[in-house]
């Protein structure tokens, strides 16, 4: 199993995240996005995003949400499931937070833009899988 640090070490190397909410209908519904764009602490974890897509709507709904991140080696594979909650954020502040001067070619009205929002996923637990072996864990803030 990875130390709480190796696991945020693990997420900031991803380029790719699945972000999993629960639509009306109680289904799972999916979406690959970028990584998070910012990580405050081990438990807090920033995505940008169309504030006119499907999953805002679902997160609007529900905010139970899932990520989930990956690494398929040659020899090995690592994944980690994280669990919490995902809060849609439209302030100017969260969104100028992570704000990328390449998000015009997304939002070209800029931080602005009505169609730009930010996700905020707060952890609530995990799980760690490699080589076959499974384990929950907690993520916390505190200092280990």
């Amino acid at each position: 199993m990875m130390s709480q640090d190796e696991i945020i070490r693990f997420i900031r190397s991803q380029k790719v995240t699945v972000v999993t909410g629960v639509d009306k209908d109680g289904f799972p519904s999916q979406k690959a996005m970028f990584a998070p764009r910012r990580i405050d602490g081990r438990t807090v974890f920033y995505f940008s995003t169309n504030t006119s897509s499907q999953k805002v709507e679902i997160f609007r709904a529900n905010a139970k949400a899932g990520v989930y991140f990956y690494k398929q080696g040659k020899d090995k594979y690592i994944g980690i499931q994280l669990r919490g909650t995902m809060e849609v954020l439209t302030d100017r502040e969260s969104k100028a937070s992570i704000w990328q001067p390449t998000d015009t070619l997304y939002y070209p009205l800029g931080i602005d833009d009505p169609d730009y929002c930010v996700l905020k996923f707060t952890v609530t637990g995990g799980r760690f899988y490699s080589e076959g072996k499974t384990e929950n864990f907690q993520l916390t803030d505190d200092e280990a």
